[in-house]
């Protein structure tokens, strides 16, 4: 765990707005057919549409949140889902209690 990569990632609003959607997708994205958003996530193309950017920009900061640890990726087909990493971000918060 790198925490400067960590204090990166949160610091920007649309990479912390992504992570706030992911944590309850239902409320914030209309699922692909056949796919749960809670175990599968949520598509870039989807991603993209909600914070109003270019594909190119909304796939660096999910690169961002990726290499911190605070995402994981999925690739099924053509499209790649992103869920948030709830075992990294309890870890992350343990961290922070006990060492910051």
């Amino acid at each position: 765990m790198d925490p400067i990569e960590i204090f990166k990632a949160l610091s920007n609003e649309s990479r912390l707005q992504i992570l706030h959607w992911l944590k309850e997708p239902e409320k914030h994205f209309t699922p692909h057919e056949g796919v749960d958003m809670r175990k599968i996530g949520v598509c870039v193309s989807q991603i993209t549409e909600k914070l109003n950017m270019t594909q190119s920009t909304a796939s660096q900061y999910l690169s961002i949140l990726q290499r911190a640890g605070l995402i994981k990726t999925e690739r099924i087909g053509k499209y790649t889902y992103y869920t948030r990493d709830e075992e990294k971000i309890s870890e992350i918060g343990a961290f922070f209690s006990s060492q910051i």
